[in-house]
């Protein structure tokens, strides 16, 4: 029953992490639009039917019933008339669809409150707001946690003394006689013991210890905390080829210091500047995972037909976050403090991805207008250069036929992502 309860908190705490997110987002397109003067009727997270609504001023503030995102209406998104418009057929509907879409809005003291009206740079200002919050927030979240929660890092608190060199690295080893003596093992150092100094350096973690060894390879000496009593025991390291994994989750051979210990793991808080480099290696890993999304929709297609795993960096539904926040929450062998650590980097891993997705050129992202919007800029540029005029604002109301096709494409993203997180989903174990 226990585990039970714990798997509900955890879906519901990612659940009111992804609203909170949501309006977070919303909240940055919202404040720039009221500040520059636009209409905003209306602040909605989610979509579908109005659970709550309140309205403030001028603008209504609500919850509805479909979490899949939010937005806010201004008025004079498109122009009222295109130069190009087309006459007839379905094209010609949905652009002018597009451009009475807020009309009903709109009153007669609101001529001047057009988001088209705006200049180029306060119109980017406005779309660029909601993925800069969610930004903002992945990176605080990341911060956060790192520097005041911690991750768990090797200790220089020896768990196990191993008996040998081996000659291939798994997961158990088996020494032979033929096996030289582990260095820790030949130097006398035990189970227990805490290194606090190498060569008279202090030391926190065995991290310290290897990255010393990288330009000091010979003999070392070590201080030892064994029972109180303080011991210097030299120690001298063997050079081994070995697997070691690396931040892209890559594993290459590296020729590094083996000593044959066992280490005692331990929450240890990250330094600013580890933080803002793990925030960085997350953003760029998020853009190279959207640029290759394709690809690795195919391959976790064909894995959940042919039985296989799934990637557990590979794209994931809001399901399938529910299902690994409900995981992670019930593991009985973490602690408070873990599964803390493990939601609110979930919460930053998404709100970096919002943020990522949302800055793709495409309608109806908040990239696309951006890129309308610079469109725009480059267009009155070169007619200005070349004595033109003004050409006016870009019409992007009439790139609302490839607008329908993208949201359709989201659309159908989205259900084939619930559909493998339910037939075949992240294994966590």
């Amino acid at each position: 029953m226990t585990e039970f309860l714990w798997y509900v908190g955890g879906i519901l705490f990612i659940l009111i992490g992804i609203g909170f997110s949501i309006g977070w987002h919303e909240l940055g397109h919202l404040i720039p639009a009221k500040l520059f003067g636009i209409k905003v009727p209306k602040y909605m997270i989610g979509f579908g039917p109005t659970l709550f609504s309140r309205t403030r001023g001028e603008t209504e503030y609500g919850i509805k019933a479909i979490p899949l995102g939010g937005y806010i209406t201004m008025i004079g998104m498109y122009l009222p008339k295109g130069k190009r418009e087309v006459s007839q057929g379905y094209f010609a509907d949905s652009v002018k669809a597009a451009r009475e879409a807020h009309s009903e809005f709109v009153t007669a003291d609101d001529k001047n409150r057009m988001f088209y009206q705006l200049p180029v740079y306060k119109r980017i200002i406005i779309m660029f707001g909601g993925p800069f919050m969610n930004l903002f927030l992945g990176v605080v979240l990341i911060l956060g946690t790192l520097m005041g929660i911690g991750t768990y890092v090797r200790s220089a608190e020896i768990q196990e003394v191993s008996q040998c060199v081996p000659s291939v690295f798994t997961e158990a080893v088996d020494c032979t006689a033929n096996d030289q003596v582990a260095p820790a093992k030949a130097a006398g150092l035990l189970a227990g013991d805490l290194v606090t100094a190498v060569d008279g350096r202090k030391i926190s973690n065995w991290d310290e210890i290897t990255r010393y060894t990288e330009t000091h390879a010979a003999t070392l000496k070590f201080l030892i905390d064994r029972d109180g009593q303080s011991l210097e025991i030299p120690v001298t390291p063997v050079i081994v080829s070995r697997p070691v994994s690396q931040a892209d989750g890559s594993v290459v051979t590296k020729q590094v210091a083996y000593f044959g210990v066992v280490l005692k793991p331990t929450r240890q808080a990250q330094s600013f500047g580890t933080a803002i480099q793990y925030s960085a290696n997350a953003i760029g890993s998020t853009f190279s995972m959207i640029a290759t999304l394709p690809v690795q929709i195919y391959n976790m297609v064909s894995n959940t037909i042919s039985g296989g795993e799934r990637d557990l960096n590979g794209p994931i539904s809001l399901l399938g976050i529910g299902q690994v926040a409900g995981e992670m929450a019930a593991n009985q062998e973490a602690t408070l403090l873990d599964k803390l650590s493990s939601g609110l980097m979930m919460l930053a891993s998404l709100n970096i991805a919002l943020f990522a997705f949302n800055m793709l050129p495409l309608l109806p992202l908040d990239g696309g207008h951006i890129a309308g919007g610079i469109y725009e800029a480059i267009k009155r540029g070169l007619w200005r250069l070349f004595r033109k005029g003004d050409p006016g604002p870009a019409d992007t109301a009439l790139l609302m036929p490839l607008t329908y096709f993208v949201t359709v494409l989201l659309i159908a993203l989205s259900l084939v992502l619930i559909v493998v997180d339910l037939v075949n989903p992240v294994a966590l174990g």
